[in-house]
């Protein structure tokens, strides 16, 4: 296995544990879950830091997203289109949210290495410590995404596709802030009033 295969392992093997451990958790149980031994880990990390590093990293990439968002159907109604992006993006959302909300409550509070902006896909730098995903590459991306799944109704739609993913993509971030109480809104009915709008009907006026 390459040292890039085994980082790759490695980090997807970490994940789950540092979104339950956050900084506590130790490379001895990350390589046990890997199946290998610790001084595995410390031939393609320096120490545990740069590994967490790298598991943020992975939590901010948009690639599994936009593979999500890539393959839903094109053929089927806009509101289940809509409804299936929504749901991957609040899983991509939850996910992000675990790894930083449970290191952050650890005690992680310095940054990881500064993100190379235009470089989402990013390799490590030349300490070998992985570069952050640039947000605005990253979120014009997924508005991309997202606009290709507007266009079979184009003909029908009042703005064009790519504002319409704009104005969808930032219900879906409004909505992944924590809602309580009875009245907090489900997803159905985020799509019915973005769809159709908050008035029963279109004024006469």
């Amino acid at each position: 296995m390459s040292p890039e295969r085994r980082r790759e392992m490695i980090v997807r093997t970490a994940l789950p544990l540092v979104a339950e451990h956050g900084t506590a958790v130790t490379t001895g149980q990350i390589a046990r879950a890997a199946g290998i031994g610790e001084a595995t880990i410390f031939r393609v990390f320096a120490d545990k830091n740069e590994l967490l590093d790298a598991c943020v990293a992975e939590a901010l990439r948009p690639d599994h997203v936009l593979a999500e968002i890539a393959g839903i159907p094109l053929d089927g109604p806009l509101r289940d289109r809509l409804a299936e992006v929504g749901a991957a993006v609040e899983a991509y959302l939850d996910r992000m949210g675990m790894i930083l909300g449970a290191l952050r409550a650890t005690g992680r509070r310095e940054p990881p290495t500064p993100p190379t902006p235009g470089e989402d896909d990013a390799p490590p730098d030349g300490e070998g410590r992985p570069s952050l995903p640039d947000r605005d590459t990253a979120m014009n991306r997924t508005r991309d995404a997202i606009a290709e799944l507007f266009e079979p109704d184009r003909d029908r739609l009042r703005l064009p596709p790519a504002q319409l993913a704009s104005l969808f993509m930032g219900l879906l971030f409004a909505r992944s802030r924590p809602h309580t109480g009875p009245d907090a809104p489900s997803i159905e009915e985020y799509l019915d009033v973005f769809l159709h709008g908050a008035l029963k009907e279109r004024s006469t006026e």
